[in-house]
């Protein structure tokens, strides 16, 4: 700052002052910002913000956890059993006019047919042929007796006398339960039947019964769900078995896919 000699001592002297005054406000004012901004030039009172709005975030996380954690540890076994059991399906036992045996687990399964056609719960028996398995054709070439899941039923019905006239198969291949579902449909209109009993393994039985139900929408076919107790699924305890558990991690799989893949 220039000052005038002319003018007189007090006078130069009070310039001086206020100029250094301002001076120092400035400074003062400058250093007051950057005191209040952090390296990145963000108000400190935003920073501190976030932070807190983060820590309320992980609290409400780790009461989350917590809750989750005690409601598992106290209703586990309930909601356990719920998960078993709601992949199970079953009415109860009344005549029909034909027995449906889904194809797959064909011991658990034809077990439970037996059992349905010597009660007399229905004159006919039906099973579809699955589709042939990759390298099939290349492998009854070498062994011409090698029995499809078709032979291994037939098999089992023979074991108990029953008659090989009362099981109907047409030549149709099926490769999963809509396909079963569509072809038992044909079959069933096709012969004028008004009700069908479906066998399949417990852990299959709710699906197959979507499936079914969906395919038969507005026919008036009624439709029974009875399936094997053949297999060692008990809802009540499957986690203890590892077998069981398979089962039922895998058959939700196939539940989640047929909601929504076939909206069943």
């Amino acid at each position: 700052m220039i000052i005038n000699d002319n003018l007189p001592a007090g006078w130069q002297a009070g310039l001086w002052l206020n100029y250094k005054g301002r001076f120092h406000i400035m400074e003062y004012n400058k250093e007051t910002v950057q005191e209040k901004t952090n390296e990145l030039g963000i108000p400190e009172k935003l920073d501190k913000r976030k932070k807190v709005t983060k820590l309320s975030i992980y609290k409400w996380l780790l009461f989350l956890f917590i809750a989750i954690y005690f409601v598992l540890t106290f209703y586990r076994i309930p909601l356990l059993t719920a998960l078993g059991g709601y992949l199970i399906v079953e009415h109860k036992p009344e005549k029909a006019n034909l027995i449906v045996c889904l194809a797959g687990k064909n011991v658990e399964r034809s077990l439970a047919v037996v059992d349905a056609y010597r009660k007399g719960l229905a004159p006919y028996i039906f099973m579809a042929k699955k589709s042939k398995p990759d390298g099939f054709d290349y492998l009854t070439k070498r062994v011409r007796s090698y029995p499809t899941d078709f032979d291994l039923f037939t098999l089992i019905m023979e074991g108990f006398q029953i008659p090989e006239k009362v099981i109907l198969s047409p030549d149709d291949r099926v490769s999963n339960t809509l396909d079963e579902a569509r072809l038992v449909h044909k079959f069933v209109l096709d012969r004028g039947f008004k009700s069908l009993i479906v066998i399949t393994s417990l852990t299959h039985s709710h699906r197959a019964w979507l499936t079914f139900k969906k395919v038969f929408k507005g026919d008036g076919i009624k439709i029974i769900s009875l399936p094997s107790h053949y297999q060692l699924f008990n809802p009540k305890d499957w986690w203890k078995k590892r077998k069981c558990t398979k089962d039922l991690i895998l058959e939700y799989q196939k539940l989640i896919y047929y909601k929504i893949a076939y909206l069943i």
